[in-house]
């Protein structure tokens, strides 16, 4: 268990700022531009993370697999640098897509802060990240990835508590991502050939090929990143809306957790050299479930009173929302190691798909209907229904595969 804990140390301790970034900057927005600007401002981020979920396109579940195997670096340079091809393409048509979305989303006097956070956020999409997964080599993710977006919130939060405008870290945000992917280019990728040439060809080689997997990402960031936008856009109240906000982004912060855990399974569960394959899939399978139900009962049981005291009385959180927040968590965390360590590595991306399109259909109509009668709450429950129908679909296929991909000689091929 030892490499085991060190993986985790690695994948979690480093990233930690990423998770505190939240409480030094969040809070202060919140208290600056009130119960409109407040749920604007979480509707671009939501719809950045969609966005950053299309330009990621497969990478993140992929990526991490292909680097481990491609072995020498002039491989994973290759590798690397398709990867970018991939996403220039793909964010030249989804960042003017999501921009007008934004606008049409935010209310008035907030549009300018909720662009920039949606840029902020759509950006991501471009992270490294799962290179240095599939590397293992966590400095990745801490230098990339987490030391940019703490350098943005620590040049931001004084010019925001300072001017009121919030739209200053998304500026601020963009340039040192910018700053941080040309230099991780310049060092793990190839020199001249990361810049889509052939326009035609990367669209047939390089991204079509990997529709499948995307889509999954697709499907299930369309209802998870869509309770506060919906909100935002059907119930007039912004008052209203402001709480499930507060509630949606203390959500988001506890998924750190689950990313975390996921980043450290994920390799260690698809090693071929493995003694005991099914003793390491039980043990990630757990950890997700006790992780579900801590952070479960996390939100449910405190999640009003954090809201209230990260974000002011104004926005607080109401229990039934945080409540099915807490639904949601459990579901989301269970159902990740039967995706990223069972079904994908055993090429069952169709059944993944099939499951996660019908979760974010009735999820999203759920979300659409509870919005359009205000009922908020019932908006964040459309979310949770999605993710347990998930987690249920997905359960019987995962068991059943379970005996062939414990054998050492099938894991990872």
């Amino acid at each position: 268990m030892r490499p085991v804990l060190l993986r985790l140390a690695g994948f979690t301790l480093l990233p930690l700022l990423a998770l505190v970034l939240p409480f030094l900057l969040l809070p202060i927005v919140a208290r600056v531009v009130g119960a409109a600007g407040w749920s604007s401002i979480t509707s671009g981020q939501a719809l950045g993370v969609f966005a950053a979920t299309i330009i990621l396109w497969s990478w993140n579940i992929s990526g991490p697999v292909e680097i481990a195997r491609s072995g020498a670096f002039p491989a994973r340079a290759a590798l690397y640098s398709s990867s970018v091809r991939t996403r220039v393409v793909i964010a030249a048509v989804v960042l003017p897509l999501m921009t007008v979305i934004v606008l049409m989303v935010a209310h008035e006097g907030f549009r300018l802060d909720a662009v920039t956070m949606a840029w902020a956020t759509a950006l991501t999409g471009f992270s490294p990240a799962w290179y240095g997964i599939g590397t293992g080599q966590p400095r990745i993710l801490a230098v990339y990835d987490t030391l940019p977006r703490f350098l943005a919130a620590v040049i931001s939060a004084p010019l925001i508590v300072a001017t009121g405008q919030v739209w200053t870290y998304g500026v601020v945000s963009v340039l040192t991502t910018v700053l941080a992917l040309v230099s991780f280019q310049r060092r793990f990728g190839e020199a001249k050939t990361w810049m889509p040439r052939n326009l035609g060809k990367v669209v047939s080689k390089e991204i079509f090929p990997h529709a499948g997997t995307a889509g999954i990402n697709l499907t299930g960031s369309a209802y998870a990143s869509t309770p506060v936008p919906i909100a935002t856009a059907t119930v007039p109240s912004a008052a209203a809306t402001a709480g499930l906000a507060s509630a949606d982004a203390i959500y988001r912060m506890g998924l750190f957790s689950v990313v975390a855990l996921g980043n450290t399974f994920q390799g260690w569960t698809l090693e071929h050299d493995a003694a005991d394959p099914r003793r390491r899939h039980i043990i990630a399978l757990t950890a997700h479930a006790i992780l579900g139900v801590a952070g479960g009962a996390f939100l449910g049981l405190f999640g009003p009173w954090i809201s209230g005291v990260m974000f002011g009385e104004a926005v607080r959180a109401d229990t039934l929302t945080c409540v099915y927040y807490g639904v949601s968590f459990f579901f989301l965390s269970a159902s990740t190691p039967l995706i990223r360590n069972i079904l994908i590595p055993s090429r069952r991306q169709k059944s993944v798909l099939l499951w996660t399109g019908i979760s974010a259909v009735t999820g999203v109509l759920l979300m659409v209907v509870a919005g359009t009668m205000s009922n908020v709450p019932a908006v964040a429950l459309g979310m949770a229904v999605s993710e347990a129908l998930l987690f249920v679909g997905l359960l019987v296929p995962a068991v059943r595969l379970m005996p062939s991909v414990a054998r050492p000689s099938t894991v990872g091929r």
